[in-house]
């Protein structure tokens, strides 16, 4: 039954919800001007783990036969077959299940928006079959992780909340044009689509960092609206400099360090973003 547990958690990747989670947790306290109740936390918790892994599920379902042919991914659960089909379909639908039922336990607003954030997470899954504008629509799928813990906190959207949405998008956007580079030449040998396989690689490394630059934008405008205080903004001196040397570790000629670039720093500017966010609240 453990290994059964540990497989299904590296199916979905369990340990990059250290991308996503900081960043609803961030939003939750700026919606509530400060730390909300336990309870809220828990559901919204609960809500972010039931998305993000019925969504890693479905991604992996409808990528199986992609995922075979490619060399980086042949390796995954299920085209190795250490999981089947069906019983990663039943992960799935019971971790949607989750989520639907946290939505409920939080308010009317989350659970009419939850049929919409799984029709989002899912359809990503199928873009880059047809259109290089996937990145943004991974981004669009994990910027409503803030957008629904506002909506847990406050029963309603605001500014704040779209701003930091926009903060994630381009944040996820930049930082997944970076992963698809070792993938270039697999998408184009087979007609997948993404930045690098339609631009090349210089003009990716730049769009990425254009991206990133439009993410602490958003952020910064996040920061003015909700009327931040020194913490947050020091907080964002911060998160620039991670950006900067994430960008510096990945170069045209060289791409070695490209997963310490996608998982170490990236790690480290969600984080950021919530410790500092929390800091400014406290003092």
């Amino acid at each position: 039954m453990f290994k059964r547990l540990v497989l299904f958690l590296r199916m979905i990747k369990f340990s990059h919800s250290i991308f996503a989670l900081p960043f609803a947790f961030t939003s939750a306290i700026m919606a509530a001007g400060g730390f909300p109740p336990l309870i809220k936390i828990l559901w919204i918790t609960l809500a972010m783990v039931g998305a993000r892994s019925g969504a890693m599920a479905v991604n992996r379902i409808v990528d199986r036969k992609i995922d075979a042919m490619n060399p980086r991914t042949r390796n995954r659960e299920l085209p190795s077959e250490k999981l089947g089909l069906a019983e990663v379909s039943v992960f799935a639908a019971v971790s949607f299940a989750l989520m639907v039922f946290a939505s409920w336990m939080l308010n009317p607003l989350c659970l009419e928006l939850s049929p919409v954030a799984i029709a989002v997470v899912v359809f990503y899954s199928y873009t880059k079959r047809f259109t290089w504008t996937s990145h943004f629509f991974l981004g669009l799928s994990l910027s409503l992780a803030p957008m629904g813990a506002w909506a847990a906190v406050r029963g309603s959207l605001g500014w704040g909340a779209v701003c930091l949405a926009f903060a994630v998008l381009f944040w996820l956007a930049g930082f997944d044009v970076l992963y698809a580079l070792q993938d270039l030449d697999f998408d184009r040998r087979y007609g997948f689509y993404s930045l690098p396989a339609r631009f090349g690689i210089a003009k990716s490394l730049w769009a990425a960092r254009f991206f990133h630059v439009l993410s602490v934008l958003m952020l910064g405008i996040t920061g003015a609206l909700m009327g931040m205080n020194a913490a947050y903004w020091a907080g964002l001196v911060l998160v620039s400099a991670f950006f900067v040397y994430e960008h510096s570790l990945v170069k045209e000629k060289d791409l070695s360090r490209l997963n310490i670039a996608f998982f170490n720093m990236n790690g480290w500017i969600s984080v950021t973003v919530f410790v500092f966010t929390a800091l400014s609240f406290m003092v």
